[in-house]
């Protein structure tokens, strides 16, 4: 008896993301050419929890067109920010048997540009981002040219538990590989021991363990090159695939499983509303690189504005 309800509820998990995707779940990332009214945004993506991708979404923000890196390097270049560093751009990301981390630096951003202009060499791929926060408590004066809250987003969030992802691309464009939360049956998780990069004085990396933390559940495939004979039922999992470009903003909703991808240099914003979506191999905070051609880095400034 117990095996028959077993069978029977694995059976159900199989069919569920099939049938999730013919209700709800969409082909492709929708573009909208601006931005919706609250009610239309909560009523049409908030609430059946879907992805869109706003264009014009920024276009009043002057940061669009000041931020490029002359201008940050005039007007925050002294300033000491923190800094993610990883000898390949793989970072919260599964090596072997480790859930390995960053080593976090404080260095001067005027620094950091010259290492992404090629002028100055440096051991790893840096990412200038901080998990909650660096833009008001690392670069306030920058502040100025962005709005402190997306209007329309904070109207309709306001309704809804904050457990939201709002991405805005100012310079380059963020790629994206998205899976929903009804293709969880397909996509493993395992345990790891977490254990952060340290770079050593000779400019090499080091994973150290945390041995007091627990071990922490993680996805151990690429999403981008999956081992299907290790992961077969990952093969009934569909992605979608979307490109967020300068001046868009897209939606990513709770839940949502993300591997993304950036263009070098890339200067971009994330608003987390308490927890992120889960991450896929590499998340957002510290997918620098590329398969196969690793980039030298990027700019990521998080909470440039938070709904109300």
């Amino acid at each position: 008896m117990a095996a028959a309800a077993l069978d029977a509820l694995q059976r159900a998990l199989r069919e569920f993301p099939a049938a999730a995707r013919e209700l709800s779940v969409p082909l492709d990332v929708p573009y909208l050419d601006e931005p919706p009214t609250p009610l239309h945004f909560y009523r049409n993506w908030v609430c059946p929890n879907r992805p869109c991708i706003i264009r014009n979404a920024l276009k009043h923000w002057s940061a669009l067109q000041k931020w490029s890196l002359p201008y940050l390097r005039a007007t925050v270049g002294s300033t000491e920010v923190s800094v993610a560093v990883t000898p390949d751009g793989y970072a919260d990301a599964v090596r072997g048997d480790r859930f390995v981390m960053p080593a976090e630096l404080r260095l001067p951003l005027s620094y950091v540009l010259d290492v992404l202009e090629g002028q100055a060499q440096h051991p790893g791929v840096l990412y200038v981002q901080k998990q909650c926060s660096n833009l008001p408590t690392e670069l306030p004066q920058l502040l100025s040219d962005l709005e402190p809250h997306v209007p329309w987003a904070s109207e309709a969030l306001v309704h809804k538990d904050h457990y939201e992802n709002l991405y805005c691309v100012v310079s380059g464009e963020k790629h994206f590989l998205l899976h929903p939360p009804s293709d969880r049956p397909f996509i493993p998780y395992e345990l790891y021991t977490p254990a952060p990069y340290q770079l050593t004085e000779e400019g090499t990396f080091k994973m150290v363990d945390e041995e007091a933390m627990e071990k922490v559940p993680w996805i151990p495939l690429d999403p981008l090159a999956p081992d299907l004979t290790q992961y077969p039922s990952y093969s009934q999992a569909q992605a979608l695939r979307c490109t967020v470009r300068a001046g868009e903003l897209l939606y990513l909703p709770s839940l949502w499983f993300h591997h993304v991808q950036q263009s070098h240099g890339c200067i971009a914003g994330e608003d987390t509303q308490a927890t992120q979506g889960k991450a896929l191999s590499r998340p957002s905070r510290a997918s620098l690189g590329e398969v196969g051609g690793i980039k030298r880095g990027t700019l990521m400034f998080r909470s440039l504005f938070s709904p109300q």
